[in-house]
């Protein structure tokens, strides 16, 4: 069988300097090619290092001759809690195959932070044997062997790829060890490899976000060999046998240590969450711990929770249907709730029909789990909410991630990737910006390329548009998205979610979304709650106008005050940046009576937690401008 090898360098460059972005290398068979190229490219264009600005990627005919083999270094793993701890265990790993100057090797890492590959470090001298400082040694050419069949890699498994190449290393003359501290931000584990010590993965070596690290390879041996070690290194074809593709799990001797430790953590870092038990229902201005507050973190944008004809709806259902379904839909049958329920949401969405889930999350799971069958690709927009990452997660589908609302990245990635079936997904308004997803041209890079198109509407059904018809409304389109999903818990006031779309996208979901086939089904009051709350939606839109006035004036009210934001929809992020901060505000913000929630990482990016106000067509306009002026003077007043 023909081999090939495949290599992928990415790079960018900034203020004048040349930065190491990602490097990728593959020895395959000519059928794996294409898709290895398409997923190299991807992650040279999603790093956590940043976007790369030059990537190349060179393929070569691998000639079985040419092609060596050698076995992977046996794996173990040292625990470190932190950096120092992780140094350590460098030092004493470094002492059992004879090196004594640990500390001065170690120092050597503050030369390697900018090189483009490996120091060659002397290891009793110290003395640098490259032939170029500034590039450093490239060790290229390896893999892991696979069978005939092997399957395309679509993502990076630094596991592996580590001990491949950690095992070419340390079968190179005269190579007594490789230490390698990850260059990647989001990465903190590194190891030590030798043929004596084998190959041990240190968890720790330096703290989350850090982008500094390298590789130094410590030779010992006669200078005039130094020249065939590096030919090794950089131009002999490696196959590496049994490498395993996951570390082996080390038990805890105390299990819960770890989910201690865990949540210590997230103390410290300002990412721990609590929560707070409201004593009345969720309208404008809400009762906690016996105090009144103004809410401004609700998504029930149109005040319908309280409203009489919804609850009034949800107890008669219960008097006649009872407080639970009692099953799924597909065992135990349907209630004439659920099927007028339905029919409401495609009159309302038009759309031919509908199909309800027991919330929203579980609705995007199952959809996508459903469409993203094996062979698909989805494209999905790199700030969609959890629930689709999930989804995308749970398919066996191919996810591709393009910048958000980035109409050209999409059509760059769609024409790299080319799919047989795929599905563009996106959030109609985003959840923790705002704004919203730019569906004129996404629905028509669809059609051009034949796929699926999908949008979230949970935060725009009731919000936007005209009568809160959603996006297509909001754009003035009389075609709605393949796939409509949308929820009952927001401007609906209940709970659960729904995929709207063709008969037949309903009835393969039907057949196919196990959150469906395997959930017991909404109860009576939460089924018809939503289904009167739709009523009232259809019947009063001034409520809609007055939720889109109430986000303007509040909008205006943050820039009068020096808050610069804007938004689309309901929603109106207040960037804070630093998350202990943000936590800070929100409390101050508490105290004063104003309920609103400090949104952290994960659910945004590190270093930009926010205050995620929420507007309601309840509020008042005087409220939400003397709110606004509360928030300004708590952020000015923090350190």
């Amino acid at each position: 069988m023909t081999l090939y090898s495949m290599k992928m360098r990415a790079s960018r460059t900034e203020d004048g300097k040349n930065e190491h972005i990602s490097g990728a290398e593959r020895i395959l068979p000519e059928s794996a090619l294409i898709e290895n190229a398409g997923a190299m490219i991807d992650r040279a264009l999603h790093h956590a290092k940043g976007r790369a600005d030059y990537i190349q990627v060179k393929i070569e005919e691998a000639c079985p001759e040419e092609i060596g083999y050698v076995e992977a270094l046996p794996v173990s793993t040292r625990e470190s809690a932190n950096a120092a701890e992780g140094k350590e265990a460098i030092l004493s790993l470094l002492r059992k195959i004879g090196v004594e100057n640990g500390d001065a090797v170690m120092r050597k890492f503050g030369e390697t932070y900018d090189m483009r590959g490996a120091m060659l470090l002397d290891a009793d001298t110290l003395e640098r044997l490259e032939p170029d400082p500034a590039r450093g040694i490239r060790a290229t050419y390896m893999d892991a062997e696979h069978g005939e069949n092997r399957a395309a890699c679509t993502g990076k498994n630094h596991f592996q790829e580590a001990v491949v190449l950690a095992s070419k290393v340390a079968n190179a003359p005269h190579i007594l060890a490789e230490i390698c501290v990850s260059d990647d931000p989001g990465y903190v584990t590194g190891y030590v490899a030798s043929k004596k010590t084998g190959y041990v993965r240190i968890t720790r070596l330096k703290e989350k976000n850090d982008p500094n690290g390298g590789r130094i390879f410590l030779y010992r041996g006669p200078r005039e060999d130094v020249p065939r070690t590096i030919a090794y290194l950089e131009k002999q074809k490696i196959l590496v046998r049994n490498a395993p593709t996951a570390p082996a799990p080390t038990p805890p001797a105390d299990p819960w240590r770890v989910l201690a430790e865990e949540v210590e953590r997230r103390k410290e870092s300002g990412l721990y969450r609590t929560i707070t038990t409201l004593e009345s229902a969720q309208n404008a201005h809400v009762r906690a711990n016996g105090r009144d507050f103004l809410m401004l973190a609700s998504n029930s944008y149109l005040g319908l929770i309280d409203h009489p004809r919804v609850k009034n709806a949800a107890t008669e259902a219960v008097q006649t249907f009872g407080g639970g379904s009692g099953g799924s839909r597909l065992t135990t049958g349907s209630l004439p709730l659920h099927d007028e329920l339905e029919a409401a949401i495609s009159r309302f969405k038009g759309t031919e029909a509908s199909l309800l889930f027991g919330t929203g999350y579980m609705a995007n799971v199952g959809i996508l789990s459903a469409l993203g069958r094996k062979g698909a690709t989805i494209f999905s927009d790199e700030l969609n909410h959890a629930s689709i990452i999930d989804g995308c997660r749970l398919s066996r589908a191919q996810t591709v991630v393009y910048r958000h609302a980035d109409m050209r990245d999409l059509e760059a990635k769609i024409k790299a990737a080319r799919p047989s079936f795929g599905i563009i997904v996106s959030d109609a308004v985003f959840s923790m910006d705002g704004d919203v997803a730019p569906l004129p041209d996404l629905l028509a890079i669809a059609k051009r390329y034949g796929l699926l198109s999908m949008v979230d509407e949970a935060h725009a059904t009731g919000v936007i548009g005209k009568t809160g018809r959603g996006l297509a409304e909001y754009f003035g389109l009389r075609e709605q998205p393949d796939v409509v999903m949308g929820t009952l818990s927001k401007s609906l006031a209940s709970e659960g979610g729904f995929a709207s779309g063709r008969q037949l996208l309903i009835e393969y979901l039907r057949n196919t979304a196990r959150s469906f086939i395997f959930s017991t089904s909404q109860s009576p009051a939460t089924l018809a709650s939503a289904k009167e709350a739709l009523s009232i939606l259809e019947e009063e839109p001034e409520r809609v106008a007055r939720l889109q006035d109430n986000t303007r004036a509040f909008v205006a009210a943050l820039a009068e005050n020096g808050i610069e934001t804007k938004s689309d929809s309901a929603i109106v992020p207040i960037i804070v940046g630093d998350e202990h901060r943000a936590l800070q505000a929100a409390k101050q913000l508490y105290d004063e009576g104003i309920f609103l929630s400090a949104i952290r990482y994960p659910t945004v990016a590190k270093g930009s937690a926010r205050l995620r106000a929420a507007m309601m067509a309840t509020h008042t306009e005087d409220e939400l401008r003397a709110a606004a002026k509360k928030i300004a003077d708590t952020l000015n007043r923090l350190p």
